[in-house]
């Protein structure tokens, strides 16, 4: 490259990257109190914190996940929730879950009807006044869910990427950790429950599943009505500038590959970094924009931390003394995925500047997204950052902006926790080559290697 193209090459980027930087100060928030945003201490307090929130709620429990399940953990929630009845007749109480999880049973166990048996029972035995809906973002489970994620209680925001049930909520000595914070701020709730209400219980394709359901087929038109509003659908947030002793607070939501909103901002957050980016996905099968976008980084000396699970530390990972079967063999990809951005990336790993971090805890499983962003931003986010969450289900997250670094100290505390159980790869070798995996997942692996179905397992799981 002649010296003219290398200083137009040069010109391009940093013109790139003021861009994304406007981009992002540009963005419409919420002027939230910094002592009003707590980060919680592990699954246990979050547990917690939701049943206090719930037993003390006056006027609204609205809870968005991607599903409430059929367990110990599952079934405490939802009997807080009709005791919160009980306690204060009138209080509104919904709870959003994808329509298609709700109505399957476990992968790998038998068939059966699902969480929505259980919603049904509650509802026969206790009576109404707990509404539960089923959301259908597409006409197959396959195509995409409801991931969108935060719990409205009164004038509180409980945010995690976490869904409901015993090892969420770290029931019976196992749990899977994810990122949990509380926001106390009344016009952010009333904006997050506006969305639910506007765009969700508003469209004749969410149906209660605490009463008699239609089948999906009856649903197909009113699903595609449902997949056209969620493409522009947005939060309602004020046009106003953080004050001093506050942060701003931006809630976004994206859906489909055109025009989304929070993809579009995390890439221009990428983008626009400073000196240092730290990645959280729980699968390691990055998008193809993100992944240019932190080669980018790299390129222009930006530091990079990225931590994943480590593939025992997966949520489908199956112990080799147990029968194999073909779910368990995502683990295995996610690990080849990481072992080849590695080696790609081995220069960078050697001087330090790119940090891979694999989280293992003992039985315990990873369930970390999000990112924090040079010393000022962060994005609380349920969005696993692969393309399945890039392309086809419903996904929302926070974007923090803290220019005056008031939460600094509490988010490289959480930043440090996160690390207490994580091993920093020193290079590719650190990862176990396929050829030594077990003989059930190396024949399976060469199978679809063969077809190149493995690509395609990327783009859909």
């Amino acid at each position: 490259m002649s010296p003219l193209a290398r200083t137009r090459h040069l010109a391009r980027r940093l013109l790139s990257r003021r861009r994304a930087s406007k981009a992002v100060e540009a963005l419409p928030a919420f002027a939230v109190p910094a002592d009003a945003i707590e980060v919680l201490d592990g699954p246990e307090a979050f547990r917690c914190t939701l049943l206090e929130l719930i037993a003390t709620a006056r006027r609204r429990i609205i809870i968005c996940a991607l599903y409430l399940q059929d367990d110990d953990a599952g079934r405490e929630v939802l009997e807080a929730l009709y005791a919160a009845r009980d306690r204060m007749p009138g209080l509104q109480i919904e709870v959003y879950v994808d329509w298609h999880r709700a109505r399957r049973g476990l992968i790998g166990k038998g068939k059966s009807e699902g969480n929505a048996a259980m919603y049904r029972d509650y509802a026969a035995r206790l009576g109404p006044g707990v509404s539960i809906w089923g959301v259908p973002v597409q006409s197959r489970e396959l195509f995409g869910v409801l991931h969108l994620k935060g719990f409205v209680i009164d004038d509180t925001v409980l945010y995690s990427g976490a869904s409901l049930n015993d090892v969420y909520l770290a029931r019976h000595g196992r749990y899977r950790l994810d990122r949990y914070h509380l926001i106390h701020d009344a016009a952010l709730a009333d904006s997050m429950a506006g969305f639910v209400h506007e765009y969700l219980r508003g469209s004749a394709a969410v149906r209660r599943l605490d009463q008699p359901a239609p089948a999906t087929r009856e649903l197909l038109a009113d699903i595609r009505q449902l997949r056209q509003q969620l493409q522009t659908a947005r939060y309602a947030v004020p046009a106003v500038m953080a004050e001093a002793g506050r942060v701003a607070v931006t809630p976004l939501a994206g859906f489909g590959r055109n025009d989304n909103r929070l993809n579009g901002s995390l890439l221009d957050l990428l983008h626009g970094a400073r000196e240092r980016v730290v990645l959280l996905t729980p699968y390691f099968n990055l998008p193809r924009p993100v992944r240019s976008a932190l080669g980018q980084l790299l390129r222009r000396g930006v530091r990079v931390d990225i931590m994943v699970g480590d593939k025992q530390a997966n949520d489908f990972y199956i112990p080799p003394d147990q029968p194999f079967r073909k779910i368990g063999l995502l683990p295995y990809l996610y690990e080849a995925n990481l072992r080849r951005f590695a080696r790609a990336h081995q220069e960078h790993m050697a001087r330090g500047q790119l940090n891979l971090w694999l989280w293992r805890h003992g039985e315990n499983s990873y369930h970390l997204k999000g990112l924090f962003v040079d010393d000022d931003i962060t994005v609380l986010t349920g969005n696993n950052l692969n393309p399945r969450a890039w392309a086809l289900d419903l996904e929302n997250g926070l974007l923090l902006r803290d220019p005056k670094h008031l939460l600094t100290a509490r988010l490289r505390a959480e930043w440090d926790a996160l690390r207490r159980h994580a091993t920093r790869l020193a290079d590719y070798h650190d990862l176990e080559p396929s050829r030594q995996y077990p003989d059930d997942v190396r024949r399976l692996l060469r199978r679809l290697s063969r077809v190149r179905m493995d690509r395609l397992l990327n783009r859909l799981l």
